[in-house]
């Protein structure tokens, strides 16, 4: 039989028991469009978190100080010391020291109550360099970053993140205006740009001033060196790794740390954190594709019932091609080309009620989904694998029928 005639043969078996066919393709497509749906899901994720990262600024390494213990023993989590300085970070901008560290950004943060007429906000106020704007690939939407100059002069002036912006001058373009803190007039010079991730906010309300503007006008005191953070930024993310171990080595030289139990500090890659939250990703994509597999499994055992049911009616059918010379490889194709249509049907109908899902999700859930047309055309050739799958009993049970029991059969 040509294959044209073998697939108007099977599309006529399965047109002639449409409402058995129907309940078969159903089953087919609530797996695939489970499928569908959690690729997009996870695609979506990933990207997502993709973007965050990039965000905060790609090659990136956060040192941060260690614990510390008051009185009466109680140690405070890392963070909670003072052990890291500006020196620190200065040593890691020697390329004779630290070769594949392209840009290295000490901070100090500290919440302040800002005031700008008769607006006040409470904000997070960070001292740091000009190579902050580098280090964290941030961009000024209007006026300018902090310079060298203002450093030197300890100039009073800030520049101030999105929403502290809005917050503060709600009326106008902060730009040239002041904004007042413990009775220090500082003059804003600039607005960064707003991070285009929602989950992202508390780096978008900040006011940023120079480190010496922070020491010796704003706050003082005996800690006036020691930094709460220290970025660093590597040369490439192919550097990143040997950035990492520079800047360990070094830090322990400094600190004179000799064992893995003396460490007053750590080091946090914006690598680990996306591989934590693609863990996390991996693990609801692996209970999502279960789910689609048992809703796969039930649309499977659906292709076959309805084809062994196939087989019983048509039993007589069967003899008939049988005795007028039919091979058994040619039944045995027949019923597997039904088995594939249902398939075939059931895929394609599940990737559209997948993607129509994807495209709800987006608008309702506010989630991303990310639907692909490798992922489609997989997913059609899985429902399509399933049917044949399934259908090869009912297909081998219809071939090995002998042609007079089959014709004497009531």
């Amino acid at each position: 039989m040509r294959p044209r005639d073998l697939a108007r043969t099977a599309l006529d078996a399965v047109r002639a028991h449409r409402l058995r066919s129907a309940l078969t393709v159903v089953g087919i497509l609530i797996g695939i469009a489970a499928v569908t749906l959690s690729v997009g899901l996870g695609a979506g994720a990933r990207a997502d978190v993709r973007d965050r990262i990039d965000e905060l600024g790609t090659n990136l390494l956060v040192v941060s100080p260690g614990s510390s213990a008051d009185s009466t023993g109680i140690r405070g989590g890392f963070g909670s010391a003072s052990t890291l300085t500006a020196q620190d970070a200065e040593a890691l901008t020697d390329p004779a020291v630290a070769p594949d560290v392209a840009a290295v950004a000490a901070t100090s943060t500290s919440t302040v109550s800002l005031t700008a007429g008769d607006e006040n906000w409470t904000t997070t106020l960070t001292a740091t360099s000009p190579s902050w704007q580098e280090v964290r690939s941030r961009t000024v939407a209007s006026g300018r970053f902090l310079t060298g100059e203002d450093e030197a002069a300890t100039a009073a002036v800030v520049v101030l993140g999105p929403d502290t912006a809005a917050e503060l001058f709600p009326d106008g373009n902060p730009v040239g205006g002041t904004v007042t803190l413990d009775g220090t007039r500082l003059e804003v010079v600039g607005v960064l740009e707003a991070l285009s991730s929602s989950e992202n906010a508390a780096n978008d309300d900040v006011a940023l001033v120079p480190r010496s503007t922070y020491a010796q006008r704003l706050v003082g005191g005996t800690t006036r060196d020691a930094v709460s953070a220290i970025y660093v930024k590597a040369t490439g993310k192919d550097t990143l790794s040997a950035a990492y171990q520079e800047t360990d080595a070094l830090l322990r030289n400094l600190h004179g740390s000799t064992g893995a139990d003396d460490v007053d500090f750590s080091i946090a890659t914006q690598e680990s954190l996306l591989g934590a939250a693609s863990s996390v990703d991996r693990t609801l994509s692996v209970m999502v594709g279960g789910i689609a597999a048992i809703a796969l499994l039930v649309g499977g055992i659906g292709v076959m019932n309805i084809m062994l049911v196939s087989v019983t009616e048509r039993i007589r059918e069967i003899g008939l091609r049988k005795a007028l010379g039919a091979r058994p490889s040619a039944i045995r194709r027949q019923f597997l080309a039904e088995a594939a249509i249902l398939g075939l049907v059931g895929g394609v109908a599940g990737v559209a009620v997948g993607l129509a899902g994807a495209a709800a999700v987006s608008r309702v859930a506010d989630a991303r989904v990310i639907p692909t047309a490798t992922a489609s055309l997989a997913a059609i050739a899985v429902a399509v694998g399933v049917a044949l799958v399934f259908g090869v009993y009912p297909a081998s049970r219809a071939a090995r029928l002998a042609p007079i029991d089959a014709l004497r059969n009531e």
